[in-house]
């Protein structure tokens, strides 16, 4: 059975999977990727585990590669390059090192644009040709599709759309220092931090207000909405909007067919996309209206990043054999 190996690096996990030509994981594991601030024992962290998977299958199984998201990944280069959440920093040779220990294809690529080849693969857009994907976790992440093309870049960096100055410099940093820059307003952590400014912005009684920014969880702000708390409406209203003006303008760059959305954020449900859906159509451009999609991803769930890195091998095995 051909199988590949799908791997999330995320700044407090790794995840770890098999996943069929159908984007279906078979099995999977995680561990704490900060217990490796050595990157020689991570590397071997991952090899014992993918090896450990393959193993507990009970069948014969042939992996074909191995496809790796992660933040600030650089698909050209194999590396990953300062990444803000991470404990390696600089120029990490990930892909060199990891080739060393497991002789089979790997690439790596920014875990957005891979959730992107998942969604044209497995997902959402099985049959679009246009599209962009929006990872709204810890950060905002990007991965944009145009003419059925994965757009890349000249150095492996397209899609950092979380990192465009939203205020004209007048407001809050992002991950990678961009004062006022999206993720830092569109995101989980942007939505933590806009409850305490609408707190301090306005004195209606909240249930924010005996609860620490370590303390408070986007479960609770979500139930805080359906409960009425005028605080968690604002702030989410305030999100939104946010958010939609950054897709109008994201629209005009390649005119998708749809966005599709996916990470912790969406998982607000209607508080998130009720406005979300008001302001989209305000904010486009006439010639726009009505053609743009906003939708939830078709991989949402715990495989779906292992999945997004797996599409990374069966996307270049497809063009393999489509060659022969």
């Amino acid at each position: 059975m051909d199988l590949v190996i799908g791997i999330d690096i995320g700044g407090t996990k790794t995840k770890i999977g098999l996943v069929d030509a159908q984007g279906n994981c078979l099995d999977q594991s995680h561990f704490s990727t900060k217990d490796y601030p050595n990157l020689e024992e991570y590397l071997d962290k991952i090899k014992t585990t993918s090896d450990a998977l393959a193993n507990n299958l009970g069948t014969s199984v042939n992996l074909i590669g191995c496809g790796i998201g992660a933040p600030n990944a650089s698909s050209k280069k194999g590396t990953i390059e300062n990444a803000s959440n991470l404990i390696w920093k600089g120029s990490v040779p990930l892909v060199e090192k990891l080739k060393k220990r497991m002789d089979m294809p790997i690439r790596i690529m920014n875990d957005a644009s891979a959730a992107a080849l998942g969604e044209m693969l497995f997902g959402t857009a099985k049959n679009m040709t246009d599209f962009i994907v929006i990872t709204l976790g810890t950060g905002f992440g990007a991965g944009i599709v145009a003419n059925g093309q994965l757009i890349d870049g000249f150095d492996g960096f397209a899609g950092e759309l979380g990192h465009v100055d939203m205020t004209m410099g007048d407001g809050r940093l992002t991950g990678l220092g961009v004062r006022g820059g999206l993720e830092a307003y569109v995101s989980a952590t942007g939505l933590k931090r806009t409850i305490m400014y609408m707190q301090s912005k306005y004195l209606m009684d909240s249930r924010f207000r005996n609860i620490a920014y370590n303390d408070l969880h986007g479960e609770e702000i979500t139930q805080a909405a359906e409960e009425g708390d005028e605080i968690a409406l604002m702030a989410f209203d305030y999100t939104a909007r946010i958010m939609a003006q950054a897709l109008a303008n994201f629209t005009a760059f390649t005119q998708p067919e749809a966005f599709i959305l996916m990470g912790g954020l969406t998982n607000s449900g209607k508080w998130i996309m009720d406005p979300l859906e008001k302001y989209f159509n305000a904010f486009l451009l006439e010639v726009y209206r009505g053609k743009v999609k906003l939708l939830l991803s078709g991989m949402e769930g715990k495989t779906a990043a292992i999945c997004g890195a797996a599409a990374l091998i069966w996307e270049n095995n497809k063009k393999e054999l489509s060659k022969m």
